[in-house]
């Protein structure tokens, strides 16, 4: 297995990450759009599969189109909850239970 095989996930996520970003940043963050996000990242990340199948064929550890594009949406899924991830993180105490943090 060569090296390159492992770096088409991340090229993947990390470009539908800043596509979805750029988005949200366009389109100020509607609600129809925040619902579509995880959809539009699976779009995105599989037609990033199957163009980097074909131009770029020694990174995409595929053996045909219908696999690259399975690994495009799953990275672009992916990218949604990398996006997660990091409102969580960020998120302050107070924060995680919708406000409420009083202890009985």
């Amino acid at each position: 297995m060569n090296t390159l095989d492992f770096v088409t996930v991340p090229i993947i996520l990390a470009v539908v990450y800043l596509a979805i970003g750029l988005l949200k940043k366009e389109t100020g963050s509607s609600e129809r759009l925040l619902r579509r996000l995880p959809l539009i990242a699976a779009v995105l990340g599989a037609v990033l599969g199957a163009i980097l199948f074909y131009a770029a064929p020694d990174i995409m550890p595929a053996s045909n189109t219908f696999v690259a594009v399975l690994i495009g949406g799953a990275s672009g899924l992916a990218a949604t909850g990398t996006n997660q991830l990091f409102k969580q993180m960020s998120k302050k105490d107070g924060e995680n239970n919708g406000g409420d943090d009083k202890t009985n």
